[in-house]
């Protein structure tokens, strides 16, 4: 029985509710309601919305780029197999849980066949097909390869390669090398620097035997030749790297610069710019170098040749001449001309001596062979400028002004920046540093504030513009959205205000439910509240048993306190 009286209670009160919330509607005004209605209606489209969404499969792309006659033999075989798609300017999309079934199934009937045709174009060879038809064959699939791997470039949407192959011959006279020309097609706003062009240039050359760099051609697809500019890089122009390095390398000096002037001068007052001459040429020298000679005691000793040769006496001498001169008689006796010689000597004499020797000796010679290969990017010379700004100090009449750095600080900092950037008077190197004031730089004295406000307004435009549209938004919620909602709530509460009044008058006083009464209150004054506690729960036992009549008397004492509001009387 407690259970039904509690289950009783609650619908009652929900009806109750209801019945407040209807009668709260129905005494809005007709525009409220509108608005109320409008906002209910957008309520359950939004969630109606949601939830059809929510329950729509999601769709992934299927191919992209495809020529119409890919595409409608794509979306025939996908109509055959009840497979819902979407198209968007060139790109079919599938069910995302049916995406991989239906490539398999397309690619088992040969579709997209728009792809480029590489080397699997010789797995199908006929019986029978001539010389000419396999090379013809050959050159196709290296066309379709080359097109594959220049198509795998980021900048490059589609490419064609044609191939110009000259017939082999045995003389060497006669020998033509092969040629390539190139046409690339770029995704929209995309360009190819010189590196990039070199790379292509260099992946076809590569791949065709005896193709030389100079005969291949690329061309975009706005007719532009594209290859000459990869020749002038060739040829020693700086390439789009080697640019970036050195704008690397003088933001590199420019950043010291400025991190060891910012403690000094403060951070805005500093501007510094440098420019870097690099050498990016490859240089390599060999060198050989003889040294002097070695003492001869410490010296090496490469060869040495030594020559020994000793003469023969006059016996052992031969005696006259083979022949028939030798056979003939000698001649008469005649006197010598010379003085005859003694005895003694005759025997020395005829005993002659020949001996010869002869050494060489050839030496170590010290040589070195040196091989230097120089590094590319060496700095070759450096410009640095450097401007400063005045500092806060006094003028001559000792007022506080911007005034110029002394000399031995300007001498300070040129030994600063001479140090930071390296700088090496070899090599051409050169500094200039200029104290002067700055344009931008404000007074030191204090400006009136309206200029103050105006070069606020002026310095943060974007963030003042921002604070009014905010400022805006919220003034227009708290008159238009937040005040008219306060005023339904103070007129619901003037209402039901002047009820209790009413209900006060009819009981004889104001009955506090809270508080109970206190116990200092006079016995006829304790008989009002005892009769106004009576007639409240008779009002309760009414409202519980017959509600419409109590709504329709609440209803008839509103309109009455409505109308006679303005009555001082009604309330004292």
């Amino acid at each position: 029985m407690a259970e039904a009286g509690v289950a009783a209670d609650n619908t009652l009160v929900t009806a109750r509710n209801i019945g407040g919330l209807r009668q709260r509607f129905d005494a809005l005004p007709a525009a409220r309601k509108m608005m109320a209605m409008v906002m209910v209606a957008v309520i359950v489209a939004a969630a109606i919305g949601g939830l059809l969404w929510s329950k729509e499969p999601a769709y992934r792309i299927l191919f992209t780029n495809l020529p119409d006659k890919d595409g409608g033999a794509i979306v025939q075989s996908l109509q055959q197999m009840n497979i819902p798609y979407k198209l968007d300017a060139g790109m079919i999309s599938v069910p995302a849980q049916n995406i991989y079934d239906v490539r398999l199934k397309l690619a088992a009937q040969g579709l997209p066949k728009a792809g480029n045709t590489g080397f699997e174009l010789l797995d199908n060879q006929k019986f029978g097909v001539s010389q000419f038809a396999e090379q013809v064959n050959y050159q196709r699939a290296i066309e379709g390869e080359l097109v594959r791997s220049i198509e795998s470039i980021s900048a490059v949407e589609k490419a064609r390669v044609h191939l110009a192959t000259p017939k082999q011959t045995v003389f060497l006279r006669d020998q033509q090398k092969p040629s390539a020309s190139v046409v690339l097609m770029l995704h929209p706003g995309r360009v190819l620097d010189g590196g990039q062009i070199a790379g292509i240039i260099h992946l076809v050359s590569s791949s065709i035997p005896g193709l030389p760099v100079s005969n291949v051609t690329v061309v975009d697809q706005d007719g532009n030749l594209l290859s000459r500019s990869a020749d002038l890089n060739a040829r020693g122009s700086l390439d789009q790297r080697q640019l970036q390095y050195i704008s690397q390398i003088e933001r590199g000096y420019v950043e010291r610069l400025e991190a060891i002037l910012a403690p000094i001068v403060g951070k805005d007052n500093v501007r510094a710019e440098v420019t870097a001459q690099l050498d990016f040429s490859e240089v390599e020298q060999t060198s050989e170098t003889f040294k002097p000679n070695s003492p001869p005691n410490s010296a090496a000793i490469r060869s040495q040749q030594t020559l020994d040769q000793s003469g023969k006496t006059a016996e052992d001498a031969a005696m006259g001449v083979p022949g028939a001169l030798s056979n003939q008689p000698p001649g008469a006796a005649a006197a010598p001309i010379t003085a005859p010689i003694a005895s003694g000597a005759s025997g020395a004499a005829a005993v002659s001596s020949n001996t010869r020797k002869e050494a060489t000796l050839n030496y170590e010679v010290d040589k070195t062979i040196q091989h230097v290969k120089q590094p590319i990017g060496i700095v070759k010379r450096l410009s640095a400028a450097v401007v400063l700004n005045y500092k806060a100090g006094k003028d001559k009449e000792g007022k506080v002004a911007y005034v110029p750095f002394t000399p031995a600080e300007m001498v300070q900092i040129n030994n600063l920046v001479r140090e930071s950037i390296g700088y090496n008077k070899e090599r051409g190197d050169s500094i200039n540093v200029v104290n002067a004031a700055f344009a931008e730089s404000m007074p030191l004295e204090d400006k009136p504030l309206p200029d103050k406000a105006l070069n606020y307004i002026q310095a943060n435009a974007i963030d003042v513009l921002k604070m009014l549209v905010i400022g805006i938004a919220s003034l227009y919620l708290l008159f238009f959205v937040v005040r008219p909602l306060m005023k339904d709530l103070t007129r619901s509460r003037e209402e039901s205000r002047t009820l209790e009044l009413d209900l006060g008058e009819a009981g004889g006083g104001v009955f506090s439910l809270e508080s109970g009464g206190s116990g200092d209150e006079s016995p006829e004054e304790q008989n009002k509240m005892a009769a106004f506690a009576d007639l409240l729960q008779q009002a309760k036992e009414l409202a519980k048993n017959d509600p419409r009549m109590v709504a329709t008397i609440l209803r008839e004492w509103m309109t009455a306190a409505s109308d006679d509001k303005s009555n001082p009387n009604k309330v004292s």
